[in-house]
């Protein structure tokens, strides 16, 4: 995705430079699309996979709003979003596989009743990761989505930052649910969670990530502002 997202921008730039104007503003509109058609449509949504599959359609309107912007800081915004992101994605879906039940997969969010006290481990590594998906200060994703609201504000697109902002409270309400269901749910027959060390070493890694990361930030905006100079001419 990040690679794609990449040669996207560099396309863009190279071949329509040029017109920056006229397709930010398409690239713009496509970016708030996305937001609300991922916000809204995961909200129903009780499966973790189809959820999250939404909520990635919300994030990549997040990232197209640095390409929006049609400068070389909005590349640079879009590049720091989209790695913080996989980071994030990285952790999150190592749970959902680690969801089982009698040895069978478990996609129901409402399986998740109470397993912060069967797993308290796990249930705060999920958390912070669902936190830093909503943008929930100071955790890392909250300066991946400052980033590229930042980018489109100072490109003089302030309608589509507000449009992520609204979006992104939306979108908060489905990851709060996951974190209801794990602390505050009904007693129920528990999850027996995969306790394969890969996963969990994938889960933690990057729950950690998320929290340590904020003082490794500045590196990833040194590296992110070279890739985007060789990207946007």
């Amino acid at each position: 995705k990040m690679a794609a997202m990449g040669l996207f921008a560099r396309l863009m730039h190279d071949a329509f430079g040029g017109i920056t104007g006229d397709w930010g503003q398409v690239i713009a509109l496509i970016s708030a699309l996305s937001m609300f058609l991922g916000a809204i449509a995961a909200i129903g949504q009780t499966n973790i996979k189809r959820l999250m599959a939404y909520s990635s359609i919300a994030h990549m309107g997040y990232a197209l709003m640095g390409l929006a912007a049609g400068t070389q800081f909005g590349v640079q915004a879009l590049l720091i979003y989209m790695a913080i992101y996989i980071t994030m994605n990285v952790g999150t879906f190592a749970f959902i596989l680690s969801m089982e039940k009698d040895g069978a997969p478990v996609t129901d969010i409402r399986a998740l009743n109470l397993f912060a006290k069967a797993e308290p481990g796990r249930a705060l590594a999920m958390l912070v990761l669902l936190f830093s998906l909503a943008g929930v200060p100071p955790l890392v994703g909250f300066f991946g989505k400052f980033y590229v609201l930042r980018a489109a504000y100072d490109a003089g697109l302030a309608w589509l930052a507000i449009a992520g902002v609204i979006a992104s409270v939306i979108g908060a309400f489905y990851y709060l649910r996951i974190v209801y269901y794990m602390y505050f749910g009904e007693e129920g027959e528990g999850l027996q969670a995969n306790r394969s060390p890969v996963l969990w070493l994938f889960l933690m890694g990057s729950a950690v990530a998320m929290v340590v990361g904020v003082v490794n930030l500045f590196g990833l905006e040194g590296a992110a502002a070279a890739a985007a100079a060789t990207l946007v001419p």
